[in-house]
Protein backbone atom coordinates (compact mmCIF):
# COMPACT_ATOMS: atom_id res chain seq x y z
CA UNK A 1 0.00 0.00 0.00
CA UNK A 2 1.11 3.59 -0.62
CA UNK A 3 1.06 6.35 1.99
CA UNK A 4 -2.39 7.40 0.75
CA UNK A 5 -3.72 3.89 1.23
CA UNK A 6 -3.95 3.11 -2.52
CA UNK A 7 -2.32 -0.03 -3.89
CA UNK A 8 0.96 0.46 -5.75
CA UNK A 9 0.84 0.07 -9.53
CA UNK A 10 2.64 -3.10 -10.47
CA UNK A 11 2.58 -5.83 -13.07
CA UNK A 12 0.93 -5.36 -16.46
CA UNK A 13 -0.19 -1.78 -15.75
CA UNK A 14 3.38 -0.68 -15.15
CA UNK A 15 4.50 -2.39 -18.36
CA UNK A 16 1.85 -0.65 -20.48
CA UNK A 17 2.63 2.71 -18.89
CA UNK A 18 6.30 2.31 -19.71
CA UNK A 19 5.43 1.21 -23.25
CA UNK A 20 3.19 4.23 -23.76
CA UNK A 21 5.85 6.60 -22.47
CA UNK A 22 8.33 5.17 -24.96
CA UNK A 23 6.07 4.88 -28.02
CA UNK A 24 3.32 7.47 -27.55
CA UNK A 25 4.66 10.53 -25.80
CA UNK A 26 2.69 13.78 -25.60
CA UNK A 27 3.63 16.48 -28.12
CA UNK A 28 6.75 18.42 -27.25
CA UNK A 29 5.77 21.65 -25.51
CA UNK A 30 6.60 25.08 -26.89
CA UNK A 31 10.03 26.22 -25.77
CA UNK A 32 11.47 22.69 -25.88
CA UNK A 33 12.39 22.82 -29.57
CA UNK A 34 15.78 21.07 -29.95
CA UNK A 35 18.40 23.37 -31.47
CA UNK A 36 20.34 20.47 -32.96
CA UNK A 37 18.75 17.50 -34.66
CA UNK A 38 18.94 15.80 -38.04
CA UNK A 39 16.11 15.33 -40.50
CA UNK A 40 14.84 11.79 -40.13
CA UNK A 41 13.75 9.34 -42.83
CA UNK A 42 10.11 9.83 -41.83
CA UNK A 43 10.27 13.53 -42.68
CA UNK A 44 12.06 12.78 -45.95
CA UNK A 45 9.37 10.24 -46.86
CA UNK A 46 6.67 12.82 -46.14
CA UNK A 47 8.48 15.40 -48.28
CA UNK A 48 8.70 12.93 -51.16
CA UNK A 49 4.94 12.40 -50.97
CA UNK A 50 4.37 16.17 -51.04
CA UNK A 51 6.58 16.46 -54.13
CA UNK A 52 4.35 13.90 -55.85
CA UNK A 53 1.58 16.49 -55.52
CA UNK A 54 3.90 19.19 -56.83
CA UNK A 55 4.68 16.93 -59.79
CA UNK A 56 0.98 16.46 -60.47
CA UNK A 57 0.48 20.22 -60.53
CA UNK A 58 3.52 20.70 -62.79
CA UNK A 59 2.40 17.96 -65.19
CA UNK A 60 -1.02 19.58 -65.45
CA UNK A 61 0.64 22.93 -66.15
CA UNK A 62 2.80 21.31 -68.86
CA UNK A 63 -0.37 20.41 -70.77
CA UNK A 64 -2.06 23.75 -70.12
CA UNK A 65 0.48 26.55 -70.50
CA UNK A 66 -2.16 29.27 -70.54
CA UNK A 67 -3.07 32.17 -68.26
CA UNK A 68 -5.84 30.06 -66.75
CA UNK A 69 -3.50 27.11 -66.35
CA UNK A 70 -0.95 29.30 -64.56
CA UNK A 71 -3.66 30.63 -62.28
CA UNK A 72 -4.82 27.14 -61.36
CA UNK A 73 -1.22 26.07 -60.84
CA UNK A 74 -0.49 29.01 -58.53
CA UNK A 75 -3.63 28.44 -56.43
CA UNK A 76 -3.13 24.67 -56.09
CA UNK A 77 0.62 24.89 -55.54
CA UNK A 78 0.09 27.54 -52.88
CA UNK A 79 -2.26 25.27 -50.92
CA UNK A 80 0.14 22.33 -51.14
CA UNK A 81 3.12 24.43 -50.06
CA UNK A 82 1.20 26.04 -47.18
CA UNK A 83 0.06 22.62 -45.93
CA UNK A 84 3.67 21.38 -46.13
CA UNK A 85 5.00 24.37 -44.18
CA UNK A 86 2.20 24.04 -41.62
CA UNK A 87 2.91 20.35 -41.03
CA UNK A 88 6.68 20.90 -41.04
CA UNK A 89 6.45 23.63 -38.41
CA UNK A 90 4.22 21.43 -36.25
CA UNK A 91 6.71 18.58 -36.32
CA UNK A 92 9.62 20.95 -35.79
CA UNK A 93 8.00 22.45 -32.70
CA UNK A 94 6.10 19.51 -31.23
CA UNK A 95 7.13 16.27 -32.93
CA UNK A 96 9.10 13.44 -31.40
CA UNK A 97 10.67 10.32 -32.85
CA UNK A 98 7.99 7.92 -31.64
CA UNK A 99 4.93 6.00 -32.81
CA UNK A 100 2.76 9.08 -32.38
CA UNK A 101 4.81 11.01 -34.92
CA UNK A 102 4.70 8.08 -37.33
CA UNK A 103 0.94 7.85 -36.96
CA UNK A 104 0.37 11.56 -37.55
CA UNK A 105 2.60 11.56 -40.63
CA UNK A 106 0.85 8.45 -41.94
CA UNK A 107 -2.54 10.09 -41.42
CA UNK A 108 -1.44 13.12 -43.43
CA UNK A 109 -0.04 10.91 -46.18
CA UNK A 110 -3.32 9.01 -46.40
CA UNK A 111 -5.07 12.33 -47.09
CA UNK A 112 -2.36 13.51 -49.49
CA UNK A 113 -2.77 10.49 -51.77
CA UNK A 114 -6.34 11.23 -52.94
CA UNK A 115 -5.55 14.96 -52.87
CA UNK A 116 -2.78 14.36 -55.40
CA UNK A 117 -5.09 12.27 -57.59
CA UNK A 118 -7.55 15.19 -57.83
CA UNK A 119 -4.95 17.86 -58.73
CA UNK A 120 -4.92 17.36 -62.55
CA UNK A 121 -8.63 18.28 -62.71
CA UNK A 122 -8.77 20.52 -59.66
CA UNK A 123 -9.87 23.45 -61.81
CA UNK A 124 -12.67 21.43 -63.37
CA UNK A 125 -14.48 18.16 -62.87
CA UNK A 126 -12.69 17.10 -59.70
CA UNK A 127 -12.48 20.52 -58.09
CA UNK A 128 -15.07 19.70 -55.42
CA UNK A 129 -13.26 16.48 -54.51
CA UNK A 130 -9.95 18.38 -54.32
CA UNK A 131 -11.55 21.00 -52.04
CA UNK A 132 -12.92 18.35 -49.68
CA UNK A 133 -9.59 16.48 -49.57
CA UNK A 134 -7.63 19.70 -48.98
CA UNK A 135 -10.09 20.72 -46.27
CA UNK A 136 -9.63 17.33 -44.64
CA UNK A 137 -5.85 17.76 -44.65
CA UNK A 138 -6.08 21.17 -42.96
CA UNK A 139 -8.59 19.75 -40.48
CA UNK A 140 -6.08 17.07 -39.50
CA UNK A 141 -3.39 19.73 -39.09
CA UNK A 142 -5.72 21.89 -36.99
CA UNK A 143 -6.38 18.96 -34.65
CA UNK A 144 -2.65 18.32 -34.32
CA UNK A 145 -2.03 21.96 -33.38
CA UNK A 146 -4.94 21.85 -30.93
CA UNK A 147 -3.62 18.74 -29.18
CA UNK A 148 -0.16 20.26 -28.94
CA UNK A 149 -1.53 23.53 -27.52
CA UNK A 150 -2.99 21.73 -24.51
CA UNK A 151 0.45 21.50 -22.93
CA UNK A 152 1.47 25.09 -23.65
CA UNK A 153 2.83 27.45 -21.05
CA UNK A 154 1.01 30.83 -20.82
CA UNK A 155 3.56 32.76 -22.90
CA UNK A 156 3.00 30.48 -25.90
CA UNK A 157 -0.79 30.20 -25.85
CA UNK A 158 -1.42 33.20 -28.08
CA UNK A 159 0.77 31.91 -30.91
CA UNK A 160 -0.72 28.43 -30.54
CA UNK A 161 -4.26 29.79 -30.80
CA UNK A 162 -3.31 31.64 -33.98
CA UNK A 163 -2.06 28.43 -35.62
CA UNK A 164 -5.11 26.46 -34.49
CA UNK A 165 -7.57 29.13 -35.59
CA UNK A 166 -5.87 29.87 -38.91
CA UNK A 167 -5.54 26.22 -39.87
CA UNK A 168 -9.13 25.44 -38.85
CA UNK A 169 -10.42 28.40 -40.89
CA UNK A 170 -8.56 27.07 -43.93
CA UNK A 171 -10.24 23.69 -43.45
CA UNK A 172 -13.70 25.24 -43.25
CA UNK A 173 -13.23 27.57 -46.25
CA UNK A 174 -11.79 24.78 -48.39
CA UNK A 175 -14.66 22.47 -47.51
CA UNK A 176 -17.24 25.15 -48.31
CA UNK A 177 -15.51 25.97 -51.61
CA UNK A 178 -16.63 22.55 -52.88
CA UNK A 179 -20.10 24.08 -53.29
CA UNK A 180 -18.89 26.90 -55.56
CA UNK A 181 -18.67 26.96 -59.38
CA UNK A 182 -15.27 25.93 -60.76
CA UNK A 183 -14.02 29.42 -61.63
CA UNK A 184 -15.09 30.89 -58.29
CA UNK A 185 -13.57 27.92 -56.49
CA UNK A 186 -10.09 28.52 -57.92
CA UNK A 187 -10.30 32.23 -57.09
CA UNK A 188 -11.29 31.30 -53.53
CA UNK A 189 -8.24 29.07 -53.19
CA UNK A 190 -5.96 31.82 -54.46
CA UNK A 191 -7.41 34.37 -52.04
CA UNK A 192 -7.13 31.82 -49.23
CA UNK A 193 -3.43 31.37 -50.06
CA UNK A 194 -2.88 35.11 -49.79
CA UNK A 195 -4.91 35.42 -46.59
CA UNK A 196 -3.04 32.58 -44.90
CA UNK A 197 0.35 34.01 -45.84
CA UNK A 198 -0.68 37.46 -44.58
CA UNK A 199 -1.86 35.88 -41.33
CA UNK A 200 1.38 33.94 -40.98
CA UNK A 201 3.35 37.12 -41.57
CA UNK A 202 1.34 38.97 -38.92
CA UNK A 203 1.81 36.11 -36.43
CA UNK A 204 5.58 36.11 -36.94
CA UNK A 205 6.09 39.88 -36.95
CA UNK A 206 3.85 40.47 -33.92
CA UNK A 207 5.14 37.54 -31.85
CA UNK A 208 5.90 38.43 -28.26
CA UNK A 209 9.53 38.08 -27.13
CA UNK A 210 8.56 35.15 -24.94
CA UNK A 211 7.36 33.26 -28.00
CA UNK A 212 10.70 33.46 -29.79
CA UNK A 213 11.11 29.70 -29.72
CA UNK A 214 8.09 29.44 -32.00
CA UNK A 215 10.03 31.26 -34.72
CA UNK A 216 13.46 29.69 -34.43
CA UNK A 217 14.73 28.38 -37.77
CA UNK A 218 16.86 25.40 -36.81
CA UNK A 219 19.40 23.49 -38.89
CA UNK A 220 16.80 20.76 -39.39
CA UNK A 221 14.26 23.21 -40.81
CA UNK A 222 16.91 24.72 -43.10
CA UNK A 223 17.74 21.23 -44.30
CA UNK A 224 14.09 20.41 -44.99
CA UNK A 225 13.58 23.52 -47.11
CA UNK A 226 16.74 22.67 -49.03
CA UNK A 227 15.69 19.06 -49.49
CA UNK A 228 12.34 20.14 -50.88
CA UNK A 229 14.13 22.32 -53.45
CA UNK A 230 16.37 19.40 -54.42
CA UNK A 231 13.47 17.00 -54.84
CA UNK A 232 11.47 19.53 -56.86
CA UNK A 233 14.54 20.11 -59.04
CA UNK A 234 14.22 16.45 -59.94
CA UNK A 235 10.99 17.47 -61.69
CA UNK A 236 13.04 19.42 -64.24
CA UNK A 237 14.72 16.15 -65.19
CA UNK A 238 11.33 14.42 -65.22
CA UNK A 239 10.04 17.09 -67.61
CA UNK A 240 12.98 16.57 -69.94
CA UNK A 241 12.58 12.79 -69.87
CA UNK A 242 8.83 13.06 -70.51
CA UNK A 243 9.40 15.35 -73.49
CA UNK A 244 12.15 13.14 -74.87
CA UNK A 245 10.08 9.97 -74.49
CA UNK A 246 7.20 11.50 -76.48
CA UNK A 247 9.31 12.40 -79.53
CA UNK A 248 11.23 10.44 -82.20
CA UNK A 249 14.91 10.13 -81.37
CA UNK A 250 17.13 12.60 -83.19
CA UNK A 251 20.40 14.36 -82.51
CA UNK A 252 18.64 17.73 -82.21
CA UNK A 253 16.00 16.46 -79.78
CA UNK A 254 18.64 14.84 -77.57
CA UNK A 255 20.77 18.00 -77.69
CA UNK A 256 17.86 20.21 -76.61
CA UNK A 257 16.95 17.71 -73.86
CA UNK A 258 20.47 17.65 -72.42
CA UNK A 259 20.74 21.44 -72.57
CA UNK A 260 17.44 21.63 -70.67
CA UNK A 261 18.94 19.45 -67.94
CA UNK A 262 21.83 21.91 -67.68
CA UNK A 263 19.30 24.75 -67.30
CA UNK A 264 17.81 22.88 -64.33
CA UNK A 265 21.32 22.41 -62.98
CA UNK A 266 21.77 26.18 -63.28
CA UNK A 267 18.81 26.69 -60.95
CA UNK A 268 20.44 24.27 -58.52
CA UNK A 269 23.81 26.01 -58.44
CA UNK A 270 22.20 29.44 -58.15
CA UNK A 271 20.23 28.48 -55.03
CA UNK A 272 22.79 26.33 -53.25
CA UNK A 273 25.81 28.47 -54.08
CA UNK A 274 24.25 31.66 -52.76
CA UNK A 275 21.42 30.83 -50.35
CA UNK A 276 20.87 27.15 -49.58
CA UNK A 277 21.92 25.48 -46.31
CA UNK A 278 22.55 28.84 -44.63
CA UNK A 279 20.86 30.23 -41.53
CA UNK A 280 18.69 33.36 -41.60
CA UNK A 281 19.19 36.13 -39.09
CA UNK A 282 17.34 35.56 -35.81
CA UNK A 283 14.84 38.36 -36.27
CA UNK A 284 11.10 38.05 -37.04
CA UNK A 285 11.42 39.94 -40.33
CA UNK A 286 14.37 37.85 -41.55
CA UNK A 287 12.61 34.64 -40.54
CA UNK A 288 9.49 35.68 -42.44
CA UNK A 289 11.43 36.75 -45.53
CA UNK A 290 13.50 33.56 -45.57
CA UNK A 291 10.43 31.36 -45.28
CA UNK A 292 8.09 33.11 -47.70
CA UNK A 293 10.74 33.62 -50.40
CA UNK A 294 10.94 29.84 -50.73
CA UNK A 295 7.33 29.75 -51.99
CA UNK A 296 7.87 31.48 -55.37
CA UNK A 297 11.29 29.83 -55.62
CA UNK A 298 9.89 26.31 -55.27
CA UNK A 299 6.92 27.06 -57.54
CA UNK A 300 9.22 28.49 -60.22
CA UNK A 301 11.52 25.45 -60.18
CA UNK A 302 8.53 23.14 -60.66
CA UNK A 303 7.17 25.38 -63.45
CA UNK A 304 10.53 25.17 -65.23
CA UNK A 305 10.14 21.40 -65.27
CA UNK A 306 6.66 21.77 -66.75
CA UNK A 307 7.87 24.08 -69.52
CA UNK A 308 10.77 21.78 -70.41
CA UNK A 309 8.29 19.18 -71.66
CA UNK A 310 7.18 21.52 -74.45
CA UNK A 311 10.73 22.72 -75.11
CA UNK A 312 11.92 19.18 -75.86
CA UNK A 313 8.75 18.11 -77.70
CA UNK A 314 9.16 21.02 -80.14
CA UNK A 315 12.94 20.87 -80.41
CA UNK A 316 12.79 21.17 -84.22
CA UNK A 317 10.61 24.29 -84.23
CA UNK A 318 11.96 27.49 -85.76
CA UNK A 319 10.76 29.45 -82.73
CA UNK A 320 9.88 28.31 -79.21
CA UNK A 321 6.15 28.35 -78.52
CA UNK A 322 5.13 31.55 -76.74
CA UNK A 323 3.70 29.81 -73.67
CA UNK A 324 6.73 27.53 -73.27
CA UNK A 325 9.17 30.40 -73.75
CA UNK A 326 7.44 32.71 -71.29
CA UNK A 327 6.91 30.08 -68.59
CA UNK A 328 10.46 28.71 -68.79
CA UNK A 329 12.22 32.07 -68.95
CA UNK A 330 9.82 33.74 -66.52
CA UNK A 331 10.32 30.93 -64.02
CA UNK A 332 14.10 31.26 -64.42
CA UNK A 333 13.80 34.98 -63.62
CA UNK A 334 11.75 34.18 -60.51
CA UNK A 335 14.39 31.67 -59.40
CA UNK A 336 17.11 34.33 -59.65
CA UNK A 337 15.11 37.01 -57.82
CA UNK A 338 13.74 34.65 -55.14
CA UNK A 339 17.19 33.29 -54.42
CA UNK A 340 18.40 36.80 -53.69
CA UNK A 341 15.36 37.41 -51.45
CA UNK A 342 16.31 34.30 -49.48
CA UNK A 343 19.94 35.42 -49.38
CA UNK A 344 19.01 38.90 -48.12
CA UNK A 345 17.57 37.28 -44.98
CA UNK A 346 20.76 35.35 -44.18
CA UNK A 347 23.45 36.02 -41.61
CA UNK A 348 26.03 35.83 -44.40
CA UNK A 349 24.37 38.73 -46.23
CA UNK A 350 25.84 41.16 -43.66
CA UNK A 351 29.07 39.24 -43.21
CA UNK A 352 29.76 39.50 -46.96
CA UNK A 353 27.76 42.61 -47.71
CA UNK A 354 29.91 43.84 -50.62
CA UNK A 355 29.68 40.52 -52.47
CA UNK A 356 25.97 39.93 -51.94
CA UNK A 357 24.87 43.48 -52.76
CA UNK A 358 26.67 43.34 -56.11
CA UNK A 359 25.49 39.79 -56.65
CA UNK A 360 21.88 40.87 -56.11
CA UNK A 361 22.29 43.53 -58.80
CA UNK A 362 23.80 40.96 -61.15
CA UNK A 363 20.91 38.56 -60.55
CA UNK A 364 18.42 41.35 -61.22
CA UNK A 365 20.09 42.06 -64.57
CA UNK A 366 20.12 38.34 -65.36
CA UNK A 367 16.39 38.11 -64.49
CA UNK A 368 15.61 40.95 -66.92
CA UNK A 369 17.67 39.13 -69.56
CA UNK A 370 15.55 36.01 -68.95
CA UNK A 371 12.38 38.01 -69.60
CA UNK A 372 13.88 39.47 -72.77
CA UNK A 373 14.79 35.97 -73.92
CA UNK A 374 11.24 34.80 -73.22
CA UNK A 375 9.86 37.63 -75.36
CA UNK A 376 12.33 36.93 -78.20
CA UNK A 377 11.32 33.25 -78.39
CA UNK A 378 14.36 31.89 -80.27
CA UNK A 379 14.41 28.26 -81.39
CA UNK A 380 14.67 25.73 -78.52
CA UNK A 381 18.20 24.82 -79.57
CA UNK A 382 19.16 28.49 -79.08
CA UNK A 383 16.97 29.36 -76.10
CA UNK A 384 18.41 26.56 -73.93
CA UNK A 385 22.11 27.51 -74.29
CA UNK A 386 21.37 31.22 -73.83
CA UNK A 387 19.46 30.45 -70.64
CA UNK A 388 22.47 28.43 -69.41
CA UNK A 389 24.70 31.45 -70.10
CA UNK A 390 22.31 33.74 -68.21
CA UNK A 391 22.39 31.43 -65.16
CA UNK A 392 26.20 31.42 -65.42
CA UNK A 393 26.49 35.21 -65.16
CA UNK A 394 25.90 35.52 -61.36
CA UNK A 395 28.07 32.47 -60.69
CA UNK A 396 30.87 33.83 -62.89
CA UNK A 397 30.64 37.20 -61.15
CA UNK A 398 30.90 35.56 -57.69
CA UNK A 399 33.90 33.46 -58.73
CA UNK A 400 35.64 36.48 -60.26
CA UNK A 401 34.93 38.58 -57.14
CA UNK A 402 36.44 35.98 -54.85
CA UNK A 403 39.50 35.55 -57.06
CA UNK A 404 40.13 39.30 -57.07
CA UNK A 405 39.82 39.41 -53.30
CA UNK A 406 42.27 36.54 -52.91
Amino acid sequence: MTDEGAPAVTGPATFWQRLRRQLWQPPRAHGEQPSERVVGPLELFYDLVVVVLVAQAAHHLAGKLTARGLGEYAAVFGLVWIAWVNGSLHHELHGREDARARSTFLLQILVLVPLGAFIPEAGGARGAAFAVAAGSLFAVLAVLWLLASRGDRPQYRRSSRLFVTGTACCAVILGMSALLPAASRVWTWGLLDVAYLVGLAAAILRAAPGAAATLTVTDALIERFGLLIIIVLGETVTGVVSGLAAEPVSALTIAVALIAVVVGFGAWWTYFDFAGHRAPRRTPLATLQWMLAHLPLTAAVAAMGAAMVGLVEHAHAGRTAAATSWVLCGAAAVVLVSTMLVAAALEVWHAKRALYRRLAGTCAVAAVACLGLGAARPAPVVLGPVLVVVFSIPWGFAVGYRLRRG
